[in-house]
């Protein structure tokens, strides 16, 4: 019988955590997750035209975003995968050579994130893209964009609204670490 209780209770505290989160992370996703307009579009430290790689040279997204195990984050290639084509393509621009200088240095490009998640999400991209989800889905149009910008609201009810559309799952544990 007390174990009933005492598992009544956890039960009844990951649902009050589950409200608080959902309240708190509203909050605190809209200074994350609300989408912003063009012309808050993070400064770059090399100017980088979606328009031009994906939208007219067609290169899919993983040419440059790569998805290593275990699948939760995209990454960025480094410079000098960059230079394999820029060696010969607008080399002489400036910021094709302050890129080189990058891939010389075997420096990375301190690239500035345009989308963030809080800590307390867990989201795996593997997950999303094997699922038939696209990069569209939650980036937006990057394809039409010479700078990116957060233009698809990543906010708690942005992503449960998708999750419902699509019939995913709406457990908390899904996304998030409960207490146990």
């Amino acid at each position: 019988m007390r174990r009933l209780a005492v598992e009544a209770v956890s039960i009844a505290a990951i649902g009050v955590l589950c409200i608080l989160g959902s309240v708190h992370g509203g909050f605190a996703q809209n200074m994350q997750g609300a989408p912003v307009s063009p012309s808050d579009a993070p400064r770059q430290p090399i100017d980088f035209s979606h328009k031009v790689h994906v939208g007219t040279a067609k290169l899919p997204c993983k040419m440059c975003h790569p998805n290593p195990d275990p699948g939760e984050m995209m990454t960025i290639v480094g410079a000098s995968a960059c230079m394999q084509c820029h060696s010969a393509i607008n080399a002489d621009s400036p910021q094709i050579k302050r890129l080189a200088e990058y891939a010389k240095s075997n420096s990375p490009v301190p690239w500035v994130p345009v989308y963030e998640l809080p800590s307390f999400v867990k989201f795996s991209h593997r997950v999303h893209l094997q699922s038939g989800n696209s990069c569209q889905d939650c980036h937006g149009a990057v394809a039409e964009r010479d700078r990116l910008y957060r233009e698809a609201s990543l906010t708690m009810g942005a992503c449960m609204n998708c999750h419902q559309v699509k019939k995913a799952t709406l457990d908390c544990a899904t996304c998030h670490d409960l207490p146990s």
